[in-house]
């Protein structure tokens, strides 16, 4: 399972994990390098957001400290370090991105695929709610209590706003992210990774392995036609649009989740 720009193995709900572990998987979830416990690379400066997408829009690669395919790499490498040849690999938002280049670099170690509130990297699925960016990029926290108060206000612009967490869950959740980790030059690197790692949609139209595309159809920062191309270039894919969810997973649709990627796993060679 693999998490979103700055955001940490916490953040997969743990009704969400303990549905799948119900449902028979052994999960394995990691932080992504530059968040977490994992590897940070600091002193590796990220060219500006402006520059990235001028590079995109001029077909100029921009030289990032690393890039999707870095970060792929490293899920294998977790695979690897627990003996495993293959799994059945789900990501999230960024984690969607890094999910789909895993399964593009070593399909026969990707069982299935679940890419989840997220996109093929085409530019034109950068464009997001205004509301929904601005909240992305808000000031940086200056302690727990304030990271809290991020997550809180982060959450009431791009989550499921009928499904919302609990405000005390919420500013939990940022608070213990701020403790486990605090690295804001992390998420400029890893914002690099996704700009410059340009689109990956004629590699997936090639892809033969199981894939289901999950997405919100109230999802303000990843709109739903990032999901709805994603299915569509996939051949075979299975794409499940959800009513009244946005950038989140919310413990209601949970069950949801767990039959659709259980469904998948199913249909593994």
């Amino acid at each position: 399972m693999v998490m979103g720009i700055n955001a940490q193995l916490i953040h997969w709900p743990p009704e969400l994990v303990e549905g799948l572990v119900a449902a028979g998987f052994q999960v394995i979830a990691l932080d992504n390098r530059d968040m977490g416990l994992s590897q940070r690379f600091d002193g590796q400066r990220a060219p500006g957001i402006s520059r990235l997408f001028r590079d995109r829009m001029i077909g100029r690669v921009s030289q990032t400290p690393y890039s999707l395919v870095d970060m792929a790499d490293d899920g294998f490498a977790v695979l690897d370090a627990l003996g495993l040849s293959a799994a059945h690999v789900v990501g999230a938002s960024m984690g969607g991105m890094i999910a789909q280049q895993m399964a593009l670099q070593s399909p026969q170690r990707v069982k299935t695929l679940t890419s989840m509130m997220s996109h093929t990297g085409e530019r034109r699925h950068f464009i997001a709610k205004k509301r929904a960016v601005d909240a992305l990029m808000s000031n940086t926290p200056t302690d727990a209590e304030d990271a809290g108060q991020r997550v809180f206000e982060l959450m009431q612009v791009i989550g499921s706003r009928k499904h919302l967490r609990c405000e005390a869950d919420l500013r939990l959740l940022g608070r213990m992210a701020h403790e486990r980790c605090f690295n804001p030059a992390g998420f400029r690197r890893q914002l690099a990774a996704i700009v410059a790692s340009g689109s990956r949609s004629k590699a997936l139209s090639r892809l033969q392995i199981p894939t289901l595309v999950i997405h919100g159809k109230e999802d303000p920062l990843i709109l739903p036609a990032g999901g709805q191309h994603t299915a569509k270039v996939i051949p075979g894919a299975r794409l499940v649009l959800v009513e009244d969810m946005g950038h989140d997973l919310p413990i209601a649709f949970h069950d949801l989740f767990v039959r659709e990627i259980s469904a998948l796993a199913g249909l593994a060679q």
